[in-house]
């Protein structure tokens, strides 16, 4: 019984080598054409750092990590062109990716962690299809693509990770039957719903360690990140491991084996980068009485906290409303990436109109940089409300603003960023509110030297210059192997 599987096996490998090799092969013509059409001169010596970052135009915090970490490499590595991102048409080259769609939300309306996983893994194999390069860099988070990186690349490959895909906080809060934006209500009312999601966390945790141990190099966004990366690259399931014995499962290990390949054992905190320079020129004193938020209208950033508790903070100081003699604005910037953001700002505004709020609450969507600028400068409050925010770069642009950061004690905010400066536990509306008023009810001394303290840690801690050492550092450049002639 055992011979008629050995035959199909090895016919499928051999099938499966074919197709690996003829993509392989198929690449060289295809980086000549693309360096050639870039009027590089030295084909055979260039090398191609790919950088995946199927949403490179969103406009958030992570494609502020991406644009500093491509203009690095373009004034440091003359040698390297880059794919994915246009930036320089000196030397990059925009790959366009057509199936995008698998990894928004809205394709995958149940199972969505398993379903984008999935979706990653075609849109990395279009990836290569078009280009392999010779260095494969995720700084979006898709760990399930470097399965086929290795397979048709056969080449390194490295990430910088802004939040796992599954942490031990969601699992906990599936245990612990926690409704949230992750578990919803009609699962965490169900003992036998709990246990399914349990088990499918099970299964999906041990994919994604072994996923995120493909890599070569690992870089996170803080010390929050880092410690649930950490815990789920030494993750380990005795059952699963016991399954992975049983065809086909060897089969695919051999095919995605990697030669002299050791995983990481950790990862590298590299804070990401704050362009503080325009900021710190705005004055400290004489700021208006401005809550700003600054978030893509996500459903993790909880944009309903803020409002119920700028609500709450009304209710309780009626004199800061539109008719009172000392009213509050409360300003909520942020991207819209797609059809589904754009229903949630509807929401947002009609929720703010059943409060009896929304004349003192503005919403602006996807406004220019300078325009956003212009409101760092005037508020007196930078609000985030989201739980577990694993960096938090918003914060950081408050503080250099000189806006007071008032934010939720969880992830980056708390062990990274405002760690000596936010003592207040702004975990529910009442507390928010009552940290606004504390902020607006400061002594205009002590208000100066607080926003003087906040803009001179983020300005040490966070600047482009602490970033950029941090991702050299990294030893990125040590996978980057020697071109050979093709």
């Amino acid at each position: 019984m055992l011979w008629p599987f050995l035959i199909v096996s090895s016919a499928l490998l051999l099938w499966i080598r074919a197709v690996i090799n003829k993509i392989r092969n198929a690449n060289a013509h295809k980086r000549r054409s693309i360096l050639q059409r870039l009027g590089v001169s030295r084909i055979d010596e260039t090398q191609i750092v790919g950088f995946f970052h199927p949403y490179c135009d969103a406009g958030g915090g992570g494609e502020r990590v991406l644009w500093t970490a491509i203009a690095l490499l373009q004034r440091t590595q003359p040698d390297v062109a880059r794919f994915a991102i246009q930036l320089s048409p000196s030397t990059l080259h925009f790959v366009m990716l057509n199936s995008r769609y698998l990894v928004e939300d809205s394709t995958w309306p149940r199972f969505t962690i398993l379903g984008q996983s999935i979706g990653s893994v075609f849109l990395a194999w279009e990836a290569m299809l078009k280009l392999i390069p010779d260095l494969f860099i995720d700084t979006m988070g898709y760990a399930f693509s470097f399965h086929v990186v290795s397979l048709l690349g056969n080449i390194p490959v490295g990430a910088y990770v802004h939040y796992p895909t599954l942490s031990t906080d969601m699992l906990e809060r599936v245990k612990s039957r926690k409704t949230w934006h992750t578990n919803s209500d009609t699962v965490s009312s169900s003992s036998i719903l709990s246990r399914a999601k349990l088990f499918y966390y099970r299964v999906f945790m041990y994919y994604y360690s072994l996923s995120l141990r493909q890599a070569s190099f690992l870089m996170v966004n803080s010390s929050w990140t880092k410690g649930h990366v950490d815990t789920i690259l030494q993750h380990s399931d005795s059952l699963l491991d016991f399954l992975h014995l049983l065809p086909p499962f060897p089969l695919l290990r051999f095919l995605l084996r990697r030669k002299s390949h050791k995983p990481p054992s950790s990862a590298r905190i590299v804070y990401p980068p704050c362009d503080t320079r325009e900021m710190t020129k705005f004055p400290l004193g004489h700021r208006e009485r401005i809550i700003l938020s600054i978030a893509q209208f996500r459903p993790e950033k909880d944009h309903p906290m803020q409002l119920r508790s700028f609500q709450r903070f009304l209710q309780k100081y009626p004199e800061c409303a539109s008719s009172g003699d000392q009213p509050v604005t409360l300003v909520m910037i942020g991207g819209s990436r797609n059809a589904e953001d754009a229903a949630r700002v509807e929401a947002l505004k009609a929720m703010a109109r059943e409060m009896d709020i929304h004349e003192n609450v503005k919403f602006i969507v996807n406004t220019p940089y300078p325009d956003m600028l212009k409101w760092l400068s005037k508020a007196s409050i930078g609000l985030s409300t989201m739980v577990d925010e694993h960096f938090g770069i918003s914060v950081v642009e408050f503080m250099a603003a000189g806006a007071i950061p008032v934010t939720h004690a969880s992830g980056g905010p708390l062990n990274d960023i405002v760690v000596n400066f936010n003592g207040l536990p702004t975990d529910s509306p009442e507390t928010f509110a009552e940290a606004f008023e504390k902020v607006l009810d400061l002594a205009p001394e002590e208000e100066l030297a607080l926003r003087t303290r906040t803009r001179t840690w983020a300005v040490q801690r966070f600047s482009q210059e602490e970033f950029e050492r941090g991702w050299d550092a990294s030893g990125w450049k040590d996978w980057l192997p020697k071109r050979e002639l093709r």
